[in-house]
């Protein structure tokens, strides 16, 4: 059954571990107070402080995770007695974590005790200084443990733990909701304070992408449940602005998908572009006006970031774009194995985004960095599975003026006149650990399903598997040979597809499902028929509620051919020239008159390998072909159609038939043919058939030139006959076509041939 395979796929191999995982709630937690040796004395350092009125102060953090933690301890101290403020460093002038300029203002204000969240681990010299002053310190914090501890009073870190501790996966709020939740206890407040702590929890646990396993996967069951009806106004205020609970009743318990992409970026962005008090003041405040007012503010940032994310990105493609077209390969993701941009005028606060985007996109770690002076770079990066971020960045430490991290990402800054150094050094470090093989995005896929698996009965099933999350993943499902009946772009800029999707079972019975392809507008046209890989969801649009895909990943089918099975023995339009006419309809293939010499064909593998060995005359020819520039080349470079014989001729991809093929041929007579052998975007019959109407309805009178048409989109004279056909015209005297699924399967076909088999066509020829 899908969710046994989906628990061994997850590590759960036992019967006994299933029903631990499945019901968190029936499993032993040890008192967190015999798992973090410093509790005890933190809580009595709180107390003191509350029973005699000293100040206390929380440095915190400008991430989601940072953020609720410090408004996590803000209203439970308040709501137990203590005089307590806050302050949060600048992220585009300080940088993360507590500092000694922090440390004086708190002393200058009478502050007796320091607490951090989400940070401080790493902070020795502004920790020592607090102490040198005469100021107590508890440091709650989530991140790798340095070679020398900070000299605090209490140090509460889960790095600190056994690898067996329920408690390792906690993030920064997770840490403070023990103190916090320990402290309320411990002072007889527990059912009074506790519980909306645990929403800001919940909140701060999925932005910040920790493990949802151990205690995490325990307490966010509880608070998901909560959240609906949050009596948080600032938490009312934020589901309210997002609509995270539109299409939901306040009886669900959000999914955590609901604060992943709704409620989390919201706070998220104010970190990254604005002013982290508004996130405290709205998720502190009692005041339901104020709550409004902050959460339409974080609104607000929350678009600028959408905003600023979608420029940076269309102007990184560009580079890389550019830079293909110009035979650069510095910018080659494939060449280089790891993807390094720096441009100035980037907004530091967003380009790890950009960066995760781009490792969706290309499958290789990214590095993005900015300037923040004509002198200095500062830069985050996002790694691959196979990638260490941090290793990466140890490895070019003697580039780097500071770097931090963990193996998923990490940040960086150096001094501009290293960069080139440091590119040398990502490189070198990228080509010793990554594999050709792993320079592409992979999807693991947990079970293979027929659409008619796809019932509200398995949905629910599949439901227990939430929360799902870091180190506990959504499952992710397949369906082969699915036929794709409608597509359609959708949202701002037509940035997302809507799917109509169809796949027949074993017994002959079709089943529908609708699906949505996120992010996926570059793609349209899809293909007619793909493997497609897949999450469930459920879409609830004017009171009612179906299940539907959320689409991940798909390739084009290996379906076998129906029988007779079209082949390549004769290639797509191997045809005299002829001139057909039905009507007001004149189809035209002019026809090569002169020969050709079958030329030495040879892979194209390396395009920097082979360039230098040309001599002569180079015709460069394909589908997205690069620009080379001419002046670091001892070869003289034709692009796309030959005016005068040439030496070599470079098949970036093929053309369109053997007929477009026999005219470079014979007009460039080359002695020797690189082949690539890279597929160009064809489109399907839906849109050839649209295309062509298009073309009908605008050109008269109407005389198809199908060489020109074919070279337009990329497909054969013969494909276009038999997309008129479907289209109703006869076509008589044109050669017999195959129905247009199967001539579309052929140039599939076509354009994965390789040297050796178009030097066996060309023979034949």
């Amino acid at each position: 059954m899908p969710l046994a395979r989906v628990l061994v796929n997850h590590g759960i191999e036992t019967p006994e571990a299933a029903i631990a995982f499945l019901d968190p709630e029936c499993q032993h937690l040890p008192s967190p107070l015999t798992e973090f040796a410093d509790l005890p004395p933190s809580l009595d350092l709180l107390q003191e402080a509350i029973a005699q009125g000293h100040p206390i102060a929380i440095c915190g953090d400008y991430d989601a995770d940072g953020m609720t933690s410090t408004a996590l301890l803000l209203r439970s101290l308040r709501a137990l007695g203590a005089e307590v403020d806050y302050a949060i460093p600048s992220r585009m002038q300080e940088g993360y974590g507590i500092n000694e300029r922090i440390v004086e203002d708190f002393a200058a204000e009478g502050v007796r005790l320091i607490l951090t969240v989400d940070n401080g681990i790493a902070a020795y010299e502004p920790i020592a200084h607090a102490r040198s002053l005469g100021l107590a310190v508890i440091l709650t914090d989530h991140h790798d443990l340095p070679p020398n501890l900070p000299p605090a009073n209490a140090i509460l870190n889960p790095k600190q733990l056994p690898p067996t501790s329920p408690y390792g996966g906690l993030a920064g709020v997770g840490v403070a909701y023990v103190l916090a939740a320990s402290l309320a206890q411990q002072m007889g407040q527990g059912q009074a304070v506790i519980p909306s702590l645990l929403e800001l929890f919940t909140l701060g646990t999925i932005a910040d992408l920790a493990p949802l396993v151990g205690v995490n996967r325990r307490w966010l069951k509880r608070g998901l449940k909560r959240l609906p009806n949050s009596q948080i106004p600032g938490i009312q205020a934020l589901i309210q602005v997002s609509g995270a609970l539109e299409g939901a009743t306040p009886q669900q318990p959000l999914k955590p998908e609901a604060i992943g992409f709704r409620l989390g970026p919201r706070i998220n962005a104010v970190g990254r572009i604005g002013n982290p008090q508004t996130v405290i003041e709205l998720l502190t405040t009692e005041d339901r006006g104020q709550a409004l007012e902050r959460a339409m503010q974080c609104e607000q940032a929350n678009r600028e970031r959408q905003h600023l994310c979608t420029v940076i990105e269309q102007e990184a493609l560009a580079l890389i774009q550019t830079a293909a077209e110009q035979g650069d390969l510095s910018l080659s993701p494939q060449e280089q194995r790891v993807l390094i941009l720096v441009q100035p005028g980037w907004h530091h606060g967003v380009i790890g985004i950009v960066a995760s985007r781009l490792v969706d996109r290309y499958g290789v770690p990214v590095f993005m960095g900015t300037y923040e002076d004509d002198t200095h770079i500062r830069g985050s990066a996002r790694g691959t599975p196979e990638f260490d971020v941090f290793a990466a960045l140890q490895f070019c430490q003697a580039t780097l003026d500071k770097f931090g991290g963990h193996r998923a990402a990490g940040g960086f800054s150096l001094a501009a006149t290293q960069l080139e150094a440091l590119r040398s050094h990502l490189r070198t470090f990228a080509h010793q650990h990554l594999k050709p093989e792993q320079l592409k995005p992979l999807l693991t896929l947990d079970a293979q399903l027929s659409f008619a698996d796809i019932t509200w009965e398995f949905y629910h099933e599949i439901d227990r598997l939430h929360p799902c999350g870091i180190a506990n993943a959504e499952p992710l499902f397949w369906t082969s040979q699915v036929q794709v009946l409608d597509q359609r772009p959708m949202g701002k800029n037509n940035a997302h597809l809507k799917l109509s999707l169809a796949h027949t079972d074993a017994d002959g019975t079709p089943h529908r499902c609708q699906a949505t392809a996120w992010r996926w507008g570059e793609y349209f046209p899809v293909p007619p028929q793909i493997d497609v890989a897949y999450r469930l969801r459920e879409n609830t649009w004017q009171g009612n509620t179906t299940l539907e895909l959320e689409v991940v990943g798909a390739r084009v089918s290996s379906v076998p051919e129906p029988s007779p099975a079209p082949t390549l023995s004769t290639p797509p339009s191997d045809i005299d020239a002829f001139l057909v006419a039905q009507g007001d309809l004149e189809l035209y293939c002019p026809d090569p008159t002169q020969s050709f010499a079958n030329p030495i064909w040879h892979p194209l593998e390396h395009l920097e390998t082979v360039l230098p060995t040309l001599q002569g005359q180079l015709l460069l020819y394909g589908h997205q072909r690069p620009y080379l520039p001419q002046s670091t080349l001892t070869v003289n470079i034709e692009y796309d159609r030959p005016s005068h014989p040439c030496d070599t001729l470079m098949l970036w991809t093929l053309p369109p038939s053997w007929t477009h093929l026999h005219w470079l041929l014979a007009l460039g007579q080359p002695r020797q043919v690189y082949v690539r052998g890279e597929r160009p975007t064809l489109p399907d019959g839906v849109t050839l058939r649209r295309n062509l109407k298009y073309h009908l309805v605008r050109y008269a009178p109407h005389r198809l030139n199908l060489l020109d048409l074919g070279q337009k989109w990329w497909v054969a004279p013969c494909t276009l006959v038999a997309t008129l056909r479907e289209m109703g015209y006869a076509c008589a005297g044109f050669p017999d076509t195959y129905p247009l699924s199967q001539e579309l399967q052929r140039l599939e076909t076509w354009y994965q041939l390789s040297a050796q088999h178009l030097s066996r066509l060309g023979q034949r020829a």
